[in-house]
């Protein structure tokens, strides 16, 4: 029985999740389904084309039926929706991280935040840049809580060298807090930012 590229994608997927991406290949591909490696071949082309499907893949499922209405939340939950998606893999913010993926789900990722913005009022190149900004945060704060099981690197709890007094000062804050929480906050420094930036524009505007 002949096997589907959505078929391939999966399998690959599977094998990062339970062995990490550095151990994606056609070839462990090819033995997660039984088949030849020519078969993933003739399906995906190459690794890296494998690569590109998988990452989009990741990012499916996106409901916007589902998103709220009011602008500051939607983006709030775009943000959640897309770094819960990525947290559901291993090692995906990695995998994106590497790409400019130019598939279905990645397009309508960007096309909902974009227009979101858009509907807000924001000029197209803020709509633009600040989807590329937020998807930035994302992809960097679940890249390093996936690569770094430890939430709170314990030697900043008590940092003291007077060469950084301001991080001296500060390593409590540094280290505390969870990824979580630190998300959060960067999430919403963005949409304050952002909510400035409208009023100002409005501003402008009379």
């Amino acid at each position: 029985m002949g096997i589907s590229r959505a078929a391939v994608v999966d399998a690959a997927l599977e094998v990062l999740d339970h062995q990490g991406l550095d151990m994606v290949t056609m070839r462990a591909v090819a033995d997660r389904l039984g088949v030849q490696h020519n078969t993933v071949r003739w399906h995906v082309e190459n690794k890296r084309r494998l690569l590109v499907l998988m990452s989009d893949a990741v990012l499916a499922g996106l409901d916007v039926a589902a998103l709220p209405r009011p602008w500051e939340d939607r983006v709030r939950a775009l943000a959640r929706w897309c770094r819960g998606a990525i947290l559901a893999h291993r090692d995906a913010a990695r995998l994106l991280a590497g790409l400019a993926t130019t598939e279905p789900n990645t397009y309508r990722f960007a096309d909902t935040m974009i227009q979101t913005l858009l509907d807000a009022g924001f000029s197209h190149r803020t709509a633009a840049w600040a989807n590329w900004t937020i998807f930035y945060l994302v992809l960097g704060i679940t890249h390093e809580q996936q690569a770094h099981s430890p939430e709170t690197p314990e030697h900043m709890m008590e940092f003291n060298d007077p060469e950084y007094p301001a991080l001296s000062e500060a390593a409590s804050h540094v280290a505390a807090g969870t990824y979580e929480e630190r998300f959060e906050f960067a999430l919403n420094m963005q949409v304050v930012a952002l909510r400035v930036e409208l009023d100002r524009m409005g501003d402008t505007a009379t």
